[in-house]
């Protein structure tokens, strides 16, 4: 077993295979309201941390196939059921160490970090495969700087990236085996990580406009898959969309702001419906209910929007700590 370090024990968030919930069961506790607060180092300034965050430095590419696959794979990066196992129940995605595709410098997950913005990437923390006994956390690496910088080439000729990648969600995190144009998405995502599409533009705002955009964008990507008879990666991006309302609901766990989580509940119960419509191969009835939910979307964003200063987007709502 690896060594345990200054907090030793995995703060484990309840299941992740239903964010919403989770994020909603937060609202009556005495838990942090945000899970990503868990694991940041004692002291840390949480409302500066986690309202600001990298500028995503990703460029669509411009094939059209390519483009559908990066997208499929910008969702996977951000659901922690890609990961699965320890990882989903604690609440952890790819997006974790690597906020918006980036790095992250404040990283301090108990029992797998050193200093802060590192983790140990072979510990059995996560891992059953992986694990080697040894405390050796290293620096998370900035998916969006520099090509040269990165240990794994990213060649869309070579399938190099897609084994580093699958070996990490099956191996490193013990997670199921991904679909394989979720892999194949992925692997295009990292690859679409461009520095140059974030010049002069190093952080923005954690905002609801992104997290409601990141949302619908899975949405569109299920619909798409649908379209191609892919039901796995269509499932699996409505279950990112879930993901990210989940994120949304956490924002929101104040009180006097149980009309808006039971806004999001509803509209989460709707795609859950969705998943059961994908699941009883009626890809038609599941194109039209996301179709649906896609039109009703710009309704709630609206109504969350007029309460946002009394959530957890806005940095004076924070708890101190």
């Amino acid at each position: 077993m690896d060594r345990p370090r200054r907090r030793p024990g995995l703060l484990i968030a309840a299941a992740a295979l239903a964010p919403l919930a989770v994020a909603l069961g937060a609202a009556g506790s005495a838990a942090p309201p945000l899970r990503a607060m868990r694991w940041l180092a004692p002291g840390a300034d949480a409302a500066r941390i986690l309202t600001r965050q990298p500028t995503e430095c990703f460029r669509p590419p411009a094939d059209p196939e390519r483009a559908y696959s990066a997208e499929l794979g910008r969702a996977a990066f951000r659901t922690p059921l890609l990961l699965g196992g320890q990882a989903a129940r604690a609440g952890v995605a790819c997006e974790t160490c690597h906020r918006n595709g980036r790095t992250n410098s404040d990283f301090d997950f108990p029992g797998l970090s050193g200093a802060p913005g590192t983790a140990d990437v072979t510990s059995s923390l996560f891992s059953s495969h992986r694990g080697d006994g040894v405390d050796n956390p290293r620096p998370i690496p900035d998916l969006g700087g520099p090509k040269r910088a990165l240990k794994v080439s990213q060649d869309p000729a070579s399938p190099t990236l897609e084994t580093f990648i699958h070996g990490l969600v099956t191996q490193e995190f013990d997670g199921a085996e991904p679909p394989p144009s979720v892999l194949k998405g992925l692997a295009d995502y990292v690859r679409a990580m461009d520095p140059a599409a974030c010049i002069g533009k190093h952080e923005e705002a954690v905002s609801l406009a992104n997290d409601m955009a990141n949302a619908r964008r899975a949405l569109r990507t299920a619909i798409a898959a649908a379209g191609r008879g892919d039901r796995a990666a269509s499932g699996l991006m409505v279950t990112a969309a879930r993901s990210q309302l989940g994120n949304v609901a956490e924002r929101y766990a104040g009180n006097g702001l149980a009309r808006d989580r039971a806004a999001l509940e509803r509209a989460d119960d709707d795609l859950r419906s969705v998943l059961d419509s994908l699941r009883s191969k009626s890809e038609v009835g599941a194109v039209r209910r996301l179709e649906d939910w896609l039109a009703r979307s710009g309704a709630l964003e609206a109504k969350l929007a007029t309460d946002t200063q009394r959530s957890l987007y806005d940095p004076r709502a924070f708890p101190h700590r």
